[in-house]
């Protein structure tokens, strides 16, 4: 973050971040200053080396590093919406972080903190579904209220997971807001209500596929703003990184900063 930010200070036009979700992450919160863009003509651009490459399946760059390297030659500067988050960290300080693709919370937080296991030379698909099976056998279900754009509460959702989407994908390729575009100015919310083992064996190609919404333990809402708290202890991660704990507030910063994508891209 630093080191991004110094270099725009300095002139840079371009920044390339050469790895996965959580050095894009990084990258990108030296892009932003008080919730502006440092240098508003400067881009982000993506050379894929990191485990998940969540971020750049929604903008369509390749895993292939050949044609990853085409496209910061030839692909354009788009506009995207930027996310932020404020929530505890683990040490009980309040904490705000920008992210680029999502944030969720309940087995997600938990999932994260053990995602680079002996799996990931596979690559991120695996160990993430890994991380996932290992903490469910572990997981109790946590009770949370969400507030959407101000409006009343909603009543407590007894949760697995919930996802707040700028992006598509999660977990290695787990495409939890297959609605979610990044430049429409809001949030693809997912919540995943508790599913039994059983359930989640039978159905765990659903929770991965585009038809995730079809699933009746799975609701679809969207916001801009989103509150969310719990009485119980409930780990969030932002763009993978296993970061602290509800309570979290979540805002969109539309059009935030410029990210270097094929011409065709989500």
């Amino acid at each position: 973050m630093d080191l991004s930010r110094e270099l725009l200070q300095q002139g840079f036009d371009r920044i390339i971040a050469a790895g996965g979700d959580g050095t894009i992450n990084e990258v990108a919160n030296g892009f932003l200053q008080n919730d502006a863009a440092i240098r508003p003509e400067a881009a982000l651009a993506i050379l894929p080396l990191g485990t998940g490459g969540d971020y750049r399946r929604t903008l369509g760059i390749p895993a292939d590093l050949d044609k990853a390297i085409e496209i910061l030659d030839i692909g354009k500067a788009r506009s995207v919406d930027i996310g932020k988050a404020m929530f505890r960290g683990h040490d009980g300080v309040r904490r705000e972080r920008y992210f680029t693709n999502v944030v969720s919370f309940g087995m997600g937080g938990e999932v994260a903190a053990r995602s680079r296991n002996f799996l990931s030379p596979l690559g991120g698909q695996a160990a993430f579904l890994y991380a996932t099976v290992s903490v469910f056998f572990s997981y109790h279900p946590k009770h949370v209220r969400l507030k959407l754009d101000g409006a009343a509460e909603t009543p407590p959702f007894r949760i697995m997971n919930i996802a707040v989407g700028n992006g598509c994908f999660h977990g290695g390729g787990m495409k939890i807001c297959p609605t979610a575009a990044l430049d429409d100015g809001i949030f693809e919310v997912t919540v995943i209500e508790h599913i039994g083992a059983l359930e989640l064996i039978r159905d765990v190609k659903v929770l991965y596929s585009d038809d995730i919404y079809s699933h009746p333990k799975v609701k679809h809402l969207r916001a801009r703003r989103i509150a969310a708290e719990s009485q119980e202890r409930t780990s969030i991660e932002v763009d993978g990184e296993p970061l602290g704990t509800l309570p979290l507030e979540i805002s969109v910063l539309p059009a935030a900063i410029q990210v270097i994508a094929p011409q065709r891209s989500r």
